[in-house]
């Protein structure tokens, strides 16, 4: 999954970036306010993580222009922690808020969550038969065994997962697995989604020739 980090620190913007691509996330970052709106609606983010108290332009003021335009999760996370600035971060359509200082392992819980609700998926277990894709453990495992992957194989399987049963192109998988510094190679879909089924199964992901992939029915 892709995520837009928008953090003045410098120090916690870097630490931010470097857990999350750790986690398997592609990342883009910015500390500047009106750049980090234009990054918003250049590319099809999963999430943001958004501080409020920004350089040019607010958080708030950032998430106001953002859904005039589109609906991408939004994860405020900011020194501001009275209930008028929750309730305020809220009514703009925030889908969550997070106050600092917090603990790492909370923010990826609150990640995972608006990233599932992003893609309208209830249940934090996605199963085909008996093969199990766990998004808050970040598991894959086939009866009780779990299956070895790559943090890039898996966020692979997540994201064919989570749009279960519809057709996902290549372009799609790029712009949501990549992030705008990856010099991608022009087969790379085509080699994860090879080492994917040799983990999974042949049949696990279809290819619809000429359009792209798709998994489940």
């Amino acid at each position: 999954m892709r995520v837009l980090v928008v953090e003045d620190d410098p120090d916690l913007l870097a630490g931010l970036t470097q857990a999350l691509r750790e986690e398997g996330y592609a990342v883009d970052h910015t500390s500047e306010g009106d750049e980090a709106l234009a990054q918003a609606l250049a590319w099809p983010y999963d999430a943001i993580v958004l501080d409020i108290m920004l350089p040019n332009l607010s958080g708030l003021e950032i998430l106001r222009e953002l859904r005039r335009k589109q609906s991408t999760p939004v994860l405020f996370l900011t020194a501001l922690d009275s209930i008028d600035d929750r309730v305020s971060g809220l009514d703009l359509g925030a889908d969550d808020y997070l106050v600092k200082p917090f603990d790492l392992a909370e923010l990826l819980a609150r990640l995972r969550a608006v990233i599932r609700r992003g893609h309208e998926v209830a249940d934090p277990i996605i199963r085909f038969g008996d093969l199990a894709i766990n998004t808050s453990a970040r598991l894959v495992t086939k009866g009780d065994a779990p299956i070895e992957l790559t943090a890039r194989e898996y966020a692979l399987v997540e994201l064919l997962a989570m749009k279960r049963g519809r057709l996902v192109t290549r372009t799609f998988i790029y712009d949501h697995l990549f992030d705008e510094n990856h010099d991608s190679m022009s087969n790379l879909v085509d080699v994860y989604i090879s080492r994917i089924r040799s983990k999974l199964g042949k049949e696990f992901v279809k290819t619809r020739r000429g359009e792209g992939y798709f998994v489940g029915n």
